[in-house]
């Protein structure tokens, strides 16, 4: 190759030096650039179309929450746990309008049966984490909250 360049001309030189410099522009333009803005137009689309879902959620919830219920809600969920069967709940109050609920084990369907229950009765799930336990149940601590007033 030294051999070859040591043939050409200064002229030639020239030339063939800006031409490998703009073919380096133009792959670095293709392989990197366009790529770049490719995915941030991507990201831009994405996050439009999550803020239009968000605001749909946001609307259909307020639409459809049900009036918050009366009374503190740590007495409802403790009078429903022992209805749905659920003798070993905790239920700590954390005032008037919130309450944590903490079970060992519950069948699946059952749990999720009652979180339903609680959301048709105004309550709202703040938080929720369940965990499997090696007999096909679950251990579940929820946090509910009174819905709109």
């Amino acid at each position: 190759m030294s051999d070859w360049w040591a043939l050409r001309t200064p002229r030639e030189r020239v030339l063939v030096g800006t031409m490998l410099a703009l073919l380096a522009l133009v792959l670095a333009w293709l392989a990197i650039v366009r790529p770049l803005s490719d995915a941030l137009d991507a990201a831009k689309a994405r996050q439009q179309a999550a803020a239009l879902a968000l605001g749909e959620a946001r609307a259909r919830r307020a639409i459809a929450l049900p009036p918050a219920p009366s009374g503190p809600v740590d007495s409802l969920a403790a009078t429903t746990l022992a209805e749905a069967g659920f003798p070993g709940a905790r239920v700590t109050s954390h005032g008037p309008g919130r309450a944590s609920v903490t079970l060992d084990a519950a069948r699946p369907q059952a749990l999720f049966g009652w979180v339903a229950q609680m959301e048709r009765r105004g309550l709202v799930v703040d938080r929720l984490r369940a965990q499997a336990n090696p007999d096909r149940t679950l251990s579940a601590e929820i946090v509910l909250q009174a819905g709109r007033r």
